[in-house]
């Protein structure tokens, strides 16, 4: 079934990892073997060629740069201007894939429909340009207003304020407060340009203040359920509810952590916390009951976030599992409609909506 995944870190991967995602995951991981610099090195499970093997025709893919400020012990950059250097960096990695036909830009509803259209009729998917809709994974590397706009010309569809920690417009996961008068002038230029707000990753501080000051489409590329895993990163019921009543869609991840209680990173493994492929429906389902339909809820997995097959379903070898997710579903009772919607339509609507 064709599939969307609502947030990748390929540019990450590709540049920081040093990963060619032209190759299958098995020669990428055969490369990195005995390498240490990582912890999930020769454990990934993300490549172009097996998202195209798992149909997963369209993504969400990222830039990212966080700022960090010197009494911050996070990784990041020293100053916001690195910040935007190394986003740059990662936009020329997009560039190049679709020089090299290996990617396609999706930045209007004409070439989203053009795209939709190819991948319906493909007799087979193996030279199919995988497409990518732009986000930026948190804010600090908008050096100025002003710079949002130079980035929507570039494609940016798409932005979180937040990532980990305090941030230069709004803190994110396990931080708190609101934002200040810089957050508040982000999305009044976030709103003006069309660009949709990935409320993922913002502290309750500020994802409240967010939607009650910002009327512009919000989604959440990927985040799990609070009743589930009681951690800040996932969203409590209220927030769902919120969404929901903002017509939003949640993308499912597949983050070992954010899935099942008590995962302690770099002891914890997948077999041994029972954190299956079936964890994930889990999370959905608990979606699907808060909205009462199938509406709210698609792909958004996140693999390859800088961890691994050490951190994530033990029943996933690659993305390209995703495949097994539909039957999964058809298990728990949810019609051939409701997959299809939570593989790619509640997407597909999202994004139509938001460019109409």
């Amino acid at each position: 079934m064709f599939t969307i995944d609502a947030h990748l870190d390929l540019s990450m991967n590709a540049l920081e990892w040093n990963r060619d995602l032209r190759r299958p995951i098995s020669e990428i991981n055969e490369r990195e073997k005995g390498l240490t610099d990582k912890p999930d090195r020769a454990k990934g499970v993300v490549s172009l060629p097996d998202l195209r093997r798992g149909e997963i025709g369209l993504v969400v893919a990222t830039q990212i740069g966080r700022y960090v400020a010197p009494d911050n012990s996070l990784p990041g950059w020293h100053s916001p201007e690195q910040a935007w250097a190394q986003t740059q960096g990662q936009l020329a990695w997009y560039k190049a894939m679709e020089e090299d036909g290996e990617m396609v830009q999706i930045t209007d509803l004409e070439s989203l429909e053009k795209h939709i259209e190819l991948w319906k009729y493909a007799i087979s998917t193996p030279n199919k340009p995988v497409g990518y809709i732009l986000s930026l994974e948190g804010a600090d590397s908008i050096v100025t207003i002003k710079h949002l706009e130079r980035a929507y010309r570039y494609g940016l569809r798409a932005i979180g304020p937040a990532h980990y920690g305090p941030g230069r417009y709004a803190n994110g996961t396990d931080a708190s407060g609101k934002m200040g008068k810089v957050g508040l002038e982000l999305l009044k230029e976030i709103e003006r340009l069309g660009i949709i707000l990935d409320a993922t990753h913002l502290c309750d501080d500020a994802f409240w203040q967010a939607l009650d000051n910002f009327n512009g489409h919000v989604w959440a590329s990927h985040n799990n359920c609070r009743a589930l895993v009681n951690h800040n990163r996932q969203y409590s019921d209220e927030m769902i509810r919120a969404l929901i009543d903002r017509r939003a869609v949640i993308g499912a991840a597949l983050d070992a952590w954010m899935m099942v209680p008590g995962w302690v990173r770099g002891v914890s493994t997948p077999k041994e916390m029972k954190c299956s492929m079936e964890v994930m429906i889990d999370h959905i389902d608990h979606i699907c009951q808060i909205a009462g339909n199938s509406l709210h809820v698609g792909m958004g997995t996140d693999l390859d976030g800088a961890f691994g097959k050490e951190q994530c379903p033990y029943d996933l070898e690659t993305i390209a599992d995703l495949q097994k997710v539909p039957a999964l579903l058809t298990k728990r009772g949810y019609t051939e409609q409701d997959i299809e919607n939570m593989m790619h339509g509640n997407w597909l609507r999202f994004i139509r909506n938001a460019w109409a």
